[in-house]
């Protein structure tokens, strides 16, 4: 071959020197682009407290190196911008579409508000998108789509509403994870999304979604995770979904599905897990297949329309952990129906159990007592349900919730009650339990509620509840107790929501240790045999907002320093033995909505200032000795008679009380 002439070799080496430096400057532009871009980022952006955000980003040195920065290894370009939980705000700039090498961007849990940026559309080589808990709004871009290799589009916890751009199906196909969740999505599942054949996991819960799901998501061929909950889907859960033999996560709550499910379901999707179907209109039976879910650790079919038995092996799943069966019309006698009770003693690690609101009758399952000690959270209550409370109910060591209420359950609430150490939560009310409180009661310390209302229980309230420091609520009300109130109790600042042991033969006086109840909004005393006088200590119950002490046999006057309670909203001290005067101080009660001073010993007029109360619009003074003139303000316009009646030396007013002007009582 003929050699190149040296003038033709000078020409080509100057042209390749030519290229390389074009080349060369072509990257350091798109350096300085992607630097440019990340500085005009930084201007739109903002954090709280005295450092300003991103203190690192400056031109003093390379991007590269700045927090959150991953550049490319050979490129210099930025290929990940990971912001995540710096406590970031503002609105995201249009700049950030500049960084067009890309590949991650990971903004969520920051403040940024307004909309996402058209210019995402041009990170061509985005794959993961991540702007989840922020408070972006408006609509998600239709030139995301332009996004071909994106894998991952993570958008929940925001405020996006509008419509799910079809296009994301049509052209994301290479998505793996879309989740939307918590926005406020409005319309129809586009059908398109059955194109994402990559697709293993899609949220779209807590949205104003519609309509029916899609059945052409049966092209979902690697989903394993579904969540649609929290929606407003209609119509039937498509049987193509049932399909899907991958999938280990369904979770559909919340919507107004309806249909029953497929009786083979055990066999059709055998890597399940987590099967959430609550909150609908499903009906029919739960199908036997079921139980051959070995892997299911989270069966939830609650507030539907569920009848017949429960499989009767469902004890098979090993693995459940949360059981919820609540809310249907499931059956159960003493002849047949609780033998899945006896099947979930095999479920070591079950933590959740509710089976309340049903069709269940007959004796409680002595089985009971051997379900994990694992179990946290117990609900068998709103059943007729009858017996006793097993004694070996103490071998539930791990409980935290026992729900037993409104039922035919009697008996005696056992000792052994006692051993249950880690219980928060204990509801027994609407009940036939009888005998005595035990004291051992007072060695749950970690108790918040205890709501025992309306039973037969009887005796003196033991003073070990006394112990119980974490107690905000204590309501025994409607049962027989007696005895005068243990001090202890009234020591207890923890009670913040209630205190009601109302409808009891409870006697003695109230003990001035009420005024350490500072933190309680609801004292229901009423319906007792209690006496003596109010203690003015009741004045540093400061933050009160219901105080009912009627039907008992308190004397003396009414304290003047309720004034200082300035959130009472009720006060009822009717049907007592009450004397001295009506008191101005309650003037200085704002708040006050309802009063109730019937059937006492009253004496004197009717304070002027109660007309002065705004928001009062109950006031009851009937059956006492109050004279004088009725005043006519505020809440005297409405009176009727019956809220005055009883008192013969009263006149005035306005005409519907129909009493006598005061020019003839009084000349």
């Amino acid at each position: 071959m003929a050699e190149m002439p040296p003038v033709r070799l000078l020409l080509l080496s100057l042209l390749f020197t030519l290229v390389i430096a074009t080349a060369r400057d072509s990257v350091g532009n798109h350096d300085d682009d992607d630097g440019a871009a990340l500085l005009a980022f930084k201007v739109g952006i903002r954090r709280g407290g005295s450092s300003g955000p991103l203190r690192s980003w400056n031109s003093s040195t390379s991007f590269c190196s700045w927090e959150g920065v991953t550049c490319g290894g050979g490129s210099g370009r930025v290929v990940a911008l990971d912001l995540s939980s710096h406590g970031l705000a503002g609105m995201l700039p249009a700049a950030i579409g500049n960084l067009t090498s890309l590949r991650t961007l990971n903004l969520s849990f920051n403040w940024f508000h307004g909309g996402i940026p058209a210019s995402l559309g041009r990170l061509h080589r985005l794959q993961t998108l991540d702007l989840s808990y922020n408070s972006l709004s408006g609509t998600l871009p239709d030139n995301m789509s332009l996004c071909t290799g994106m894998t991952a589009l993570v958008l929940g916890s925001n405020n996006l509403g509008g419509l799910i751009p079809s296009s994301l199906g049509d052209t994301l196909t290479n998505l793996k994870k879309v989740s939307l969740t918590n926005n406020s999505l409005t319309g129809a599942v586009p059908a398109s999304l059955a194109n994402l054949s990559f697709l293993q996991h899609l949220d779209l819960s807590i949205n104003q979604l519609e309509g029916s799901i899609p059945p052409g998501l049966r092209g979902l061929r690697s989903i394993s995770h579904i969540d649609l909950s929290a929606n407003g889907f209609s119509g039937a859960l498509p049987s193509s979904l049932y399909n899907l033999s991958l999938l280990r996560s369904l979770q559909v709550e919340g919507n107004t599905l309806q249909g029953s499910i497929p009786a083979d379901i055990g066999d059709r999707l055998p890597a399940m897990e987590k099967l959430v179907l609550s909150r609908n209109r499903f009906s029919g039976a739960i199908p036997h297949s079921v139980t051959n879910l070995s892997s299911l650790t989270a069966l939830r079919l609650g507030w539907n329309q569920f009848s017949g038995h429960v499989p009767r092996t469902l004890g098979r799943s090993q693995d459940l952990r949360y059981l919820e069966l609540a809310g249907n019309k499931l059956e159960a006698d003493n002849s047949r129906g609780w033998e899945f009770m006896d099947s979930l003693a095999n479920c070591t690690q079950l933590q959740y159990l509710a089976l309340d609101n049903n069709s269940f009758r007959g004796q409680l399952p002595g089985s009971v007592v051997n379900l994990s000690t694992s179990l946290e959270k117990f609900f068998i209550g709103y059943n007729n349900i009858s017996g006793e409370i097993p004694s070996d109910i103490s071998n539930l060591a791990g409980l935290k919730v026992l729900q037993v209420a409104n039922t035919s359950v009697s008996g005696a609430i056992p000792e052994s009650i006692g051993k249950l150490a880690n219980l928060v939560m204990f509801f027994m009310f609407n009940n036939a339990l009888s005998g005595l409180v035990p004291p051992s009661v007072g060695n749950l310390t970690r108790l918040n509620w205890i709501l025992a209302y309306n039973n037969n229980l009887e005796g003196p309230i033991p003073a070990s509840l006394g112990k119980l420091k974490d107690l905000n609520i204590l309501d025994m009300s409607k049962n027989r107790l007696n005895g005068s109130i243990p001090r202890e109790i009234f020591k207890l600042s923890s009670l913040s929501i209630q205190l009601d042991l109302s409808y009891n033969s409870l006697s003695g006086p109230l003990p001035s240790e009420v005024g350490s109840l500072t933190n309680l909004n609801w004292l229901v005393l009423s319906g007792n045999q209690l006496r003596g006088r109010i203690p003015e200590s009741i004045s540093s119950c400061t933050v009160l907002e219901y105080l009912l002490l009627h039907n008992n046999s308190f004397e003396g006057s009414i304290p003047t320093n309720l004034k200082n309670i300035k959130g009472l909203t009720t006060v009822s001290l009717s049907m007592n033995k009450l004397s001295g005067t009506i008191p101005d101080a309650f003037d200085g009660i704002a708040t006050l909505k309802e009063l109730y001073l019937a059937q006492n010993n009253l004496t004197g007029p009717i304070p002027a200032v109660l007309q002065n109360l705004t928001l009062l619009s109950v006031l009851d003074l009937s059956f006492n000795n109050l004279e004088g003139e009725v005043p006519t303000g505020g809440v005297f316009r409405n009176l009727t008679y019956e809220w005055v009646q009883g008192n013969s030396k009263l006149c005035g007013g306005v005409h519907q009380l129909h009493l006598a002007p005061c020019s003839s009582l009084y000349p």
